[in-house]
């Protein structure tokens, strides 16, 4: 059997307009249950969003890095809850009749177990701490 590292966590299929958003909880004996629910990608929604993750108790997120979608949800969870961006190569789930409610819960699913890859994203990070965040990319190269 494998071993579970988060008891508790979510996993995340977002859109331009839509986050769909799986909780798993996994008990001792190994039963998971399902939450699922929908939200808009405006703030107010993503506010609900947040705090519906906090009553859950679910401080650990998964999301895959699909076009720019995810941006405005990982800077509004990163301070809160820890959240894995990953490449989507690392939570493609298997062909057939896929649909967002399904995706989101195959994330969670893989995350539970520590099965996803997490991306590291720290370049932002340092360069603001050290107070010399480039204007563009472009800069990044001189």
């Amino acid at each position: 059997m494998m071993k579970l590292k988060y008891s508790i966590c979510c996993g995340l299929d977002v859109h331009k307009n839509v986050i769909v958003a799986t909780i798993v909880t996994t008990n001792k004996d190994g039963i998971s249950e399902y939450l699922q629910k929908s939200f808009s990608t405006i703030n107010s929604d993503i506010q609900r969003f947040h705090n519906w993750l906090i009553e859950n108790n679910c401080y650990h997120v998964c999301m895959e890095s699909t076009g720019k979608y995810w941006i405005p949800i990982f800077n509004y969870l990163e301070n809160d809850i820890d959240v894995c961006l990953t490449h989507p190569k690392y939570v493609k789930a298997i062909k057939g009749k896929k649909t967002d409610k399904k995706d989101s819960k195959w994330i969670a699913d893989l995350y539970k177990f520590d099965l996803v890859r997490c991306s590291f994203l720290f370049l932002q990070k340092i360069f603001v701490s050290l107070g010399n965040f480039p204007d563009t990319v472009s800069s990044w190269s001189a």
